[in-house]
């Protein structure tokens, strides 16, 4: 099968081929011009249209990304926090909520009640919402299982979602989320450890989450040493609340990334850069939680792996729209088009070890694209509209707006 994508506006493509990332310093020599490619068999044959194709999509007036990738989302969970939220925008910091039984550990218990069926179900619905959006790749988390068995049945959960949705899906033990009742910080990682033999048959890469009311830079150091021992990446969330000093840890151990750094202390921000570990930055969680802002520009200036992500979950980021997210990143973070772009594919690609495969526009990657309906530059000029005209996974369409139907012409 052969589709031909004809005379879009705009086509974004990195600056060279091959690349595991781009230093977000870089990020302008991202080429958004005029063309179009060819897709066989499901991947990226050819960088401009061909006359001889058996199905051509219009793309004119049109820009034509890569699939978006969402490297940082807690799908699968079970129900919503929305009585939360009201209590932080009204004044009451996340730290208290969470000290009196919410947060984290309110979704433990909804988790934990909620029958398979009905989280796989809100889990495929959410997924059909970020398709929409274009959102071809995302990230699952552990992490709302707080104990042995519910982390696990959490992993079971993510892998069985990725045999029921139309996108790739990568799974994260985030097996130190929140500190389980009856247990220290270091006897809930002594149970983490003991626990990995059966997670690691469902993730590729371990979580934490180092915070003044979670784990400290001692587990911190704990769980890079378990990723590294058992091949397996190192993700944590960091510097959300408070300045733990937790990039220098993470940098010690190679850490895919660091995500959140709301707090990063100065000092910190150049050794980030100097590194191969990338900046993953949720404003989702910025916005909805009134959280201090991350020092985008700082952490751009300096030559990092700077990244997007939802955050999505049911408490402090309840977005799962990337277009969305874009929107709130340039305009919290003063980004460019192209630094928000590269942010949502390739470098957010590399977050999940999937760079070589997808995040990009380059000959032979999987074709997994996204036709917006107006210019790049409006995905966050009309912030909270939804641009994506039609979504396609493997080079099949795996979602179309009805108003866009007429650009799919066959034959």
């Amino acid at each position: 099968m052969t589709t031909s994508f004809d005379n879009a506006a705009q086509v974004l493509a990195p600056p060279e081929p091959e690349l595991r990332f781009l230093r977000s310093d870089r990020a302008n020599e991202m080429i958004l011009e005029p063309g179009g490619i060819t897709v066989e068999h499901g991947r990226i044959a050819a960088l401009e249209p061909t006359t001889d194709a058996e199905t051509h999509i219009d793309a004119s007036g049109c820009a034509l990304l890569p699939g978006l990738v969402d490297c940082h989302t807690h799908l699968p969970f079970a129900g919503w926090r929305a009585g939360e939220y009201e209590q932080k925008v009204t004044g009451v910091p996340y730290e208290e909520i969470s000290r009196a039984g919410g947060g984290i550990r309110s979704s433990a218990k909804a988790l934990r009640e909620t029958p398979d069926e009905t989280v796989l179900a809100q889990a495929q619905e959410l997924a059909g919402e970020m398709l929409r959006s274009g959102t071809t790749t995302f990230e699952c988390k552990s992490g709302y299982g707080l104990s042995t068995a519910g982390e696990l049945r959490a992993l079971q959960l993510a892998t069985e979602l990725s045999q029921i949705v139309s996108q790739v899906t990568t799974r994260t033990a985030l097996l130190a989320h929140a500190v389980p009742d009856g247990y220290t910080t270091a006897t809930w990682m002594d149970e983490a450890e003991k626990m990995l033999p059966e997670a690691l048959e469902h993730v590729s890469a371990l979580d934490i989450f180092v915070e003044s009311i979670a784990f400290g830079l001692e587990d911190l150091d704990r769980m890079g040493e378990l990723a590294s021992a058992n091949g397996v990446l190192l993700r944590a969330h960091v510097e959300q609340f408070t300045t733990m000093r937790s990039v220098p840890v993470a940098l010690r151990h190679n850490a895919r990334s660091v995500d959140h750094l709301s707090t990063i202390h100065p000092d910190d921000i150049a050794p980030l850069a100097a590194s191969d570990t990338a900046a993953v930055l949720l404003p989702g969680a910025e916005f909805m939680g009134d959280e201090a802002t991350a020092p985008a520009r700082d952490l751009i200036e300096a030559g990092a792996i700077m990244v997007l992500a939802t955050d999505g979950n049911p408490g402090t980021s309840p977005i799962f729209s990337l277009p969305l997210i874009v929107g709130l990143g340039v305009r919290r973070y003063g980004l460019s088009t192209r630094e928000a772009l590269l942010a949502v594919t390739l470098n957010a690609a590399y977050v999940l070890d999937l760079q070589s495969e997808l995040g990009s526009i380059e000959r032979d990657k999987r074709a997994d694209l996204v036709l917006l309906d107006c210019p790049a530059e409006h995905v966050a000029y009309r912030l909270g509209r939804n641009p994506v005209a039609a979504t396609f996974v493997g080079g099949e369409p795996a979602y179309v707006r009805p108003d866009a139907a007429w650009r799919i012409m066959e034959g």
